[in-house]
């Protein structure tokens, strides 16, 4: 009889990893596998629920182009594209594209940092645009990108100074640049609508889109996202890196975001340690504060700029 009960226990505990696996498993190919049946280089599946189908591809800058290679810690090959201003200085610009985006979202950005003299290089994203990989690490192995491009920017230009500006996933990910890397010329830090942690924005999604609750789903997806990926998506949590940055930040939200609630600012700003300034965009939604109030906001960016 004990032998029989020990085996079901077995066989109970066997099933619920199995079940729990196959959970984690289809959440992080939902929201974070590239690729579909149709198209290997689509953005996950996720992006359909999230993605605001009213932003269009910016139009290229005219500034001259250049692309770049280089070759991320794993051997995967990573792209970028420079963008020359009118006029050689030392100032430059690595904007940084959201969650399944690429880098042709940055487009508008760095047209207004050519205008202001900056030189500017737009990079695709671990898994993301020309960059290799299969999943998006929500800013993990993304930072770590950003980190090696500012290297090679102090290559080309040893007096580089560098600003960091993401927005969404892209301003995780420069928070977490900063925060965990020593980054070569790096200046400043503009982060607009960031998470506090990937795993606490999937755990709200959870319920918005699907009608799910946190627990026990998060956890395995947490598990299976470590196993599949490398990283854990608890690992994309720039609230514990922010408290690490030494430069200058500024935070920027929307205060109708509603994928990213302006809550989450306040609390990244307030673990901020280094010299800090924010701006709340009325009306704006999620990722929509430089096209809601575009004089204002770019007003705001380079007087932080000018300033520090």
């Amino acid at each position: 009889m004990k032998r029989r009960l020990v085996t079901a226990i077995i066989v109970f505990m066997v099933l619920v990893l199995a079940a729990g696996y196959a959970v984690g498993d289809y959440f992080v190919n939902y929201a974070l596998k590239r690729g579909n049946d149709t198209d290997p280089l689509a953005p996950p599946a996720a992006c359909v629920s999230i993605h605001d189908e009213s932003r269009k591809i910016p139009a290229m800058p005219s500034a001259p182009a250049e692309k770049w290679n280089i070759e991320a810690t794993d051997g995967r090959r990573l792209v970028a594209t420079f963008f020359a201003p009118p006029q050689n200085g030392h100032r430059w610009a690595i904007l940084v594209h959201g969650y399944g985006r690429d880098q042709r979202y940055a487009r508008d950005y760095a047209e207004a940092y050519l205008e202001h003299g900056w030189n500017v290089l737009t990079p695709d994203l671990c898994a993301s645009g020309e960059s290799e990989g299969q999943y998006i690490t929500m800013g993990v192995k993304e930072s770590e990108e950003v980190a090696l491009w500012a290297a090679k920017i102090k290559e080309r230009d040893p007096e580089a100074e560098i600003v960091l500006h993401g927005v969404s996933m892209g301003a995780a990910t420069v928070m977490l640049t900063a925060g965990r890397y020593d980054v070569p010329g790096m200046s400043a830090v503009i982060e607009d609508c960031g998470y506090t942690s990937a795993y606490e924005m999937f755990a709200n999604q959870l319920g918005v889109i699907f009608g799910l609750p946190e627990f026990p789903i998060m956890p395995c997806v947490d598990v299976v996202s470590g196993i599949k990926t490398g990283v854990k998506v608890s690992d994309a949590a720039p609230l514990k890196a922010v408290p690490s940055i030494k430069v200058p930040v500024m935070f920027i939200h929307g205060n109708a975001d509603k994928l990213i609630p302006p809550a989450m600012m306040e609390e990244l700003y307030k673990a901020c340690n280094a010299p800090k300034t924010k701006l709340i965009v009325e009306n704006a939604g999620h990722g929509d504060s430089m096209k809601e109030a575009k004089e204002e906001y770019w007003r705001a960016v380079f007087s932080f700029l000018d300033k520090h």
